[in-house]
């Protein structure tokens, strides 16, 4: 076991920048946000750590390439993504497991639950993981997403995004987010990125970096994750499902 897992970090919500449970223009969270007052539990070690499981899972190496996993190139342009995972203190945070799923270019997730008829990519799986080296650092290739309609409101559409999801020690330390792309106008009007208060919504968003950007082959976009702090990146519940 790592050095990291032994004496894990403890991160303490900060609630300064998360969305709340209940917004109103994000109709399903009046359905499913809480009615009574919040109780907090004390965490345990069994929500603090586990077992060194992550060699088990199918992890990726540093550069996990999502345009790879078929035998043919999927449509749209292609991206870099990269970043670091960070403490509140800018210190590296090793060996942690990011889990990567979007949509394909077009807009459509590949799961059956997506009834839109916007075409599936038979090239495009859409979901990977990859884990942070020692100094925090990770990177993947990956097709830029398309934006899709989500039906919370009339000419509802989702900003192209990519969802995030980080284990820690254990898996209930699994940290969930979105990155959005800079220049995407539908994120000014979306209900669940608005649900984040600014600063805080600019820290979803990642940056366009030209020295990430391969010739002639990938734009590169920089988002790195806070997970605690003044600087911390917003995270959701897990049963957000868009």
């Amino acid at each position: 076991m790592s050095a990291a897992r032994r004496d894990p970090i403890a991160y303490a919500r900060d609630d300064d920048g998360m969305p709340p449970s209940l917004v109103p223009d994000y109709r399903s969270t009046v359905d499913r946000s809480p009615r009574q007052p919040l109780i907090a539990i004390p965490p345990t070690l069994t929500e603090t750590t586990g077992p060194d499981q992550w060699d088990r899972l199918m992890v990726g190496p540093q550069g996990l390439d999502l345009t790879a996993q078929h035998k043919g190139v999927p449509q749209g342009q292609r991206i870099i993504v990269s970043g670091r995972v960070l403490d509140d203190r800018g210190r590296a945070v090793p060996n942690t497991v990011l889990e990567i799923w979007q949509a394909n270019a077009a807009g459509r997730y590949i799961h059956s639950a997506d009834s839109w008829d916007a075409p599936l990519d038979p090239n495009f799986t859409g979901a990977g993981r990859v884990v942070t080296d020692a100094e925090g650092r990770y990177s993947y290739v990956t097709i830029r997403p398309g934006a899709y309609p989500w039906g919370n409101h009339k000419n509802a559409w989702r900003p192209g995004h990519i969802h995030l999801s980080l284990l820690g020690p254990a898996f209930a330390t699994r940290l969930v987010t979105q990155m959005y792309f800079p220049d995407d106008p539908l994120i000014e009007i979306d209900p669940i990125a608005n649900a984040v208060p600014m600063p805080a919504r600019q820290r979803m968003v990642g940056r366009f970096d030209i020295k990430t950007t391969k010739p002639a082959w990938a734009l590169g976009y920089l988002f790195d994750v806070v997970l605690k702090g003044r600087d911390e990146t917003p995270f959701e519940d897990d049963h957000h499902d868009h």
